[in-house]
């Protein structure tokens, strides 16, 4: 797998944002409005050989946060319901599921999760901040309730830079 190098600057801000040495990141997939990363693409295979499905991986801890309160307030349960009523939904985010694993693929292709994306994807919602990750990752209109995520999240980095705010977080 051709991996590029990831700055140390970057490296340092996501393991801040963590809480922990970050695994497995091969690019910044998206960066917040105040120049930290939000969402990394991670290595399909793990340095200790474990396969790992999670693609786009959401490391601020603030659109963590605010996904969090998402799925405590029955999000998922919503869009799941949603996805078995409305077929042209559950096509894009079929469609959603397939860019997903070509983008992985593109990666580094691993046998053992072969045909499995992330959050549930094609059939499920299980993890908002997996579609988010995406959706950012993306951009608008890959993934149809990744995009609905991000717009139910809002402006997060508001009103100080994540940055700043993760610090004052941790003092």
């Amino acid at each position: 797998m051709n991996v590029p190098d990831i700055d140390a600057a970057d490296v340092a801000a996501i393991a801040r944002q963590l809480g922990r040495v970050p695994r497995g990141v091969v690019a910044i997939a998206h960066r917040c409005p105040c120049g930290e990363p939000d969402a990394v693409t991670t290595a399909p295979r793990l340095d200790d050989g474990t396969p790992f499905p999670t693609t786009y991986y959401l490391t601020c801890p603030r659109a963590a946060s605010a996904v969090g309160r998402l799925e405590g307030g029955g999000v998922m349960r919503e869009m799941e319901g949603r996805l078995g009523s409305d077929p042209e939904l559950a096509a894009a985010y079929r469609a959603a599921h397939e860019s997903y694993l070509a983008d992985r693929e593109s990666l580094e292709p691993v046998e053992e999760i072969a045909g499995v994306s992330a959050g549930g994807m094609p059939d499920r919602v299980k993890c908002l901040h997996v579609l988010l990750a995406h959706a950012l990752a993306a951009g608008p209109g890959v993934n149809p309730l990744g995009d609905e995520v991000r717009a139910k999240v809002g402006s997060w980095w508001e009103p100080v830079c994540c940055r700043d705010a993760v610090a004052e977080e941790g003092s």
